[in-house]
């Protein structure tokens, strides 16, 4: 780590001229970059959705901007990967979820509990730059609350040694497939609570009642731990109020298991009626999957108006840009309906459309900026950009030197009304090694992609976006040279992974 940080501040240095050197005497702006986990593009008020009520984060809408083309990831780990680094993922070192499965049962809740050397997912390596590395060079505090998913306790990815000083939450994205865990991490130390340890891979017993909700009561426990991490979060903007910081809160809502907090899930029972149960599976058993979904959804609504609440108690709220995002698109599994909530919008979010896949359901992603006072409130955008552009947006935002190697454009003129000033992509580029393999390319209004590239297939599909936004007709053939534009840029932009989990041999022939 020390080696990265002495040639990004030796970088840094030489790019500093007299002006900015000079000590300011406005406060830098503090960071809130929320990130939700799963939620689909039209899962929220402010982009459509009619079912779930989510005041708070349409508010953030209301008093600032919101972006329509933005892009994520299709899974956990790599969107994640992406956002901290600004590396597209045909040059990523983490391009898929890799649970590090050589160590032992990792899939196993209670030995997790056991040895904690089995949590984790693939490390990143100590070279990694991230954001909140280069932040930390402006003179920032930086905090992460949530989860993870880029390393393992005491590794290299750990969040301690990749810039944060504060960590509380989800070091594996696996223990977060239950909301009533053994344990939580704060930084470098288990904190304990008091939770029996159940794994998650259970079926709802055949000899039981399906649809009596008491049955389903013993996948609930007492302490539920999304109301720690909101609480971890509150305490860390209340213990830094005197300087500017960087929150980065990769809250777990609301993946699956289908799991919330009753008063939320009665609510919605009673506005939707009654449904078909989830009887597990994987996931834990959930006799009102719809309710329960959209209960997570609100309850990860209330927790960003708590973080507003904290930010204005402590009289930072002027000065602080919030920023609300979502790793991917929705799911389709453990009894989450996309169709029903449609949740993707207007895109197609259905299974094969959604998380796990490069379409636009799975990878389209809603993105809000507020900053009071800088941002035109009510305002949208449809630059298309991508969470690759957070690294140099904050580093423009400060007048940092964008470190080498970063793939994204900062938005900074866009995210403030300078639109003419905005540079703008000439293409995004994709690359995902897992759900069969896929390449995907976002140009202008084309959208090219290939799928079931471990089957050894690398015939080009073609979309035009303007008018087919669900991607349903393949014009490849009628557009011959846009398609070999577009496989130009697959072919630059691939680029032979580090870790061999990752790999697609079609590519490296």
């Amino acid at each position: 780590m020390l080696n990265k940080l002495f040639c990004f501040l030796l970088g840094l240095f030489l790019s500093i001229n007299n002006s900015t050197a000079q000590k300011q005497v406005q406060r830098k702006p503090n960071i809130v970059y929320i990130l939700a986990d799963d939620l689909g593009y039209g899962d929220i008020g402010c982009y459509g959705q009619e079912k779930i009520e989510t005041p708070h984060i349409d508010a953030l809408a209301r008093n600032g901007k919101k972006f329509t083309q933005h892009y994520a990831f299709a899974v956990c780990a790599p969107s994640r990967y992406l956002l901290m680094t600004g590396i597209n993922s045909g040059s990523a070192y983490i391009r898929g979820n890799h649970e590090w499965g050589e160590r032992g049962p990792v899939w196993d809740f209670k030995a997790m509990e056991e040895n904690p050397f089995l949590e984790g997912q693939f490390p990143i390596p100590d070279s990694t730059l991230t954001i909140a590395e280069v932040l930390k060079t402006a003179g920032y505090t930086t905090g992460m609350v949530g989860k993870w998913g880029l390393g393992s306790p005491f590794s290299t990815g750990h969040p301690n040694r990749q810039g944060f000083d504060y960590f509380y939450g989800y070091i594996c994205q696996r223990q977060d497939h239950t909301y009533y865990n053994g344990h939580l991490w704060e930084n470098e130390n288990r904190v304990a609570i008091d939770n029996k340890i159940v794994d998650p891979d259970v079926r709802f017993p055949d000899s039981l009642d399906q649809l009596d909700p008491r049955n389903y009561e013993v996948y609930q426990q007492k302490y539920y731990a999304p109301d720690y991490l909101v609480k971890a979060a509150l305490s860390f903007i209340d213990k830094n109020k005197s300087k500017p910081f960087f929150l980065y809160y990769p809250t777990p809502l609301p993946h699956v298991s289908l799991q919330a907090p009753q008063r939320l899930v009665n609510y919605y029972h009673q506005k939707f009626g009654d449904e078909k149960p989830f009887l597990g599976g994987s996931y834990f058993p959930c006799r009102y999957p719809r309710a329960t979904y959209a209960a997570m959804i609100s309850l990860l609504d209330e927790q960003v108006g708590q973080i507003v609440a904290q930010l204005k108690k402590n009289g930072l709220y002027e000065n602080t840009i919030i920023m609300f995002c979502s790793d991917n698109g929705p799911a389709s599994n453990a009894g989450v309906d996309p169709v029903f909530f449609n949740s993707a919008g207007p895109f197609k979010g259905s299974a094969g459309w959604g998380k796990g896949y490069l379409r636009e359901g799975g990878i389209r992603a809603p993105f809000i900026v507020q900053w009071p006072g800088k941002i035109k409130a009510g305002s949208s955008s449809s630059l298309v950009s991508a969470t690759i552009d957070m690294m140099p947006t904050f580093c423009e935002l400060l007048q940092l030197k964008t470190p080498a190697g970063v793939h994204g454009v900062s938005m900074l003129p866009e995210i403030l009304g300078n639109e003419k000033q905005q540079k703008q992509h000439d293409y995004l580029y994709f690359e995902y090694p897992e759900y069969g393999g896929q390449q995907a390319v976002r140009m202008g209004h084309w959208k090219a992609g290939r799928m079931n590239l471990m089957k050894g297939n690398i015939v080009t599909e073609l979309y035009d976006l303007s008018t087919d936004i669900k991607e349903q007709k393949n014009i490849a053939q009628q557009h011959p040279d846009i398609v070999s534009k577009m496989e130009a840029i697959m072919k630059k932009e691939h680029q032979t992974p580090e870790v061999s989990r990752f790999l697609i041999p079609v590519l490296e022939r």
